[in-house]
């Protein structure tokens, strides 16, 4: 039996016990692939990071879900990021090696804020059974925000956006995450991302996250690459005569762990430049057995 220190980071938030926790592992070139798989899954968060070696960046960033390895994963970056910047007394930019490309990300000390560079943007039609799809996460087409495509989204791993009309059918949402692979045939693996626009001139937003049966979890609090997502899809669909939005996004009311951060996404010659922004908060040390 082998014993591995994971610290606990809550993400988008600054109390702990709120946000998303993330399983935050230093040294990560002491283990195996293998070995991250199976102590992810001990941790039993939605996922962990492990913080590696890398000549071409800072550090090199690999995450796990209890099911797989995922390229990119928004709130544990953050974690990540918080727990390397915490002995810094001033700003710091972090060049970062990740499965999804070279990423830098920004610490602002007075704050504690961090900015999250998301990946080269990626997008796919949904072209499935939108009532099978409606079904599988407890809604029904009435409940759909009228004129809004559904998509699949990419900014660093693939989500399905779903715009509903009020926060009130996210609040009565209840997933069959077994559903997803047979309805999400563009993606199998995809997770899916409901949201609703509840102050469109403010940019104010709600969401949840139901994430794919292949990671073995089944809903996530408050989630960054998702969110990333948004900013595309807000500035193609919901402000298309705008060039620059900031979104505020808030996020696992309906899990008890309420969250929040922010989505830049600017229009430019090569496509969309995506950020997001968020704090965080260490919560505990565990040590796991593996």
């Amino acid at each position: 039996m082998k014993h591995v220190n994971v610290y606990q980071i809550d993400a988008f938030t600054k109390t702990p016990g709120l946000g998303n926790p993330a399983g935050v592992i230093p040294n990560g070139d002491l283990y195996t692939s293998e070995e991250m798989q199976t102590i992810t899954k001990a941790v039993g968060f939605n996922e962990c990071v492990f913080i590696c070696s890398s000549d071409s960046a800072d550090a090199y960033l690999r995450y796990f879900t209890p099911g797989y390895e995922t390229p990119l994963c928004g709130h544990a970056t953050i974690a990540a990021i918080y727990y390397l910047a915490q002995d810094l007394k001033s700003d710091k930019t972090f060049v970062i090696k990740t499965n999804a490309g070279i990423l830098t990300m920004n610490y602002r000390y007075d704050s504690q804020e961090i900015e999250m560079q998301q990946a080269k943007p990626k997008a796919i039609a949904f072209e499935g059974d939108v009532e099978k799809l409606c079904a599988s996460i407890g809604i029904s087409t009435d409940d759909l925000y009228p004129n809004l495509p559904i998509t699949y989204g990419n900014t660093g791993s693939w989500t399905l956006l779903v715009p509903v009309k009020d926060e009130t059918i996210l609040d009565k949402m209840n997933a069959d995450n077994n559903l997803f692979p047979d309805i999400l045939t563009e993606v199998p693996k995809s997770s899916i991302h409901p949201f609703s626009i509840d102050d469109k001139e403010h940019m104010i937003f709600h969401a949840r996250h139901f994430s794919s049966p292949y990671s073995q979890t089944k809903e996530d609090s408050v989630t960054g690459t998702a969110s990333g997502v948004m900013g595309v899809y807000a500035l193609d669909h919901i402000y298309p005569n705008l060039d620059k939005i900031l979104l505020h996004i808030h996020q696992g009311k309906q899990m008890n762990k309420e969250g929040n951060l922010n989505v830049s996404a600017i229009r430019n010659n090569e496509g969309h430049d995506i950020k997001i922004y968020g704090t965080a908060v260490f919560n505990k040390k565990l040590s796991i057995s593996y």
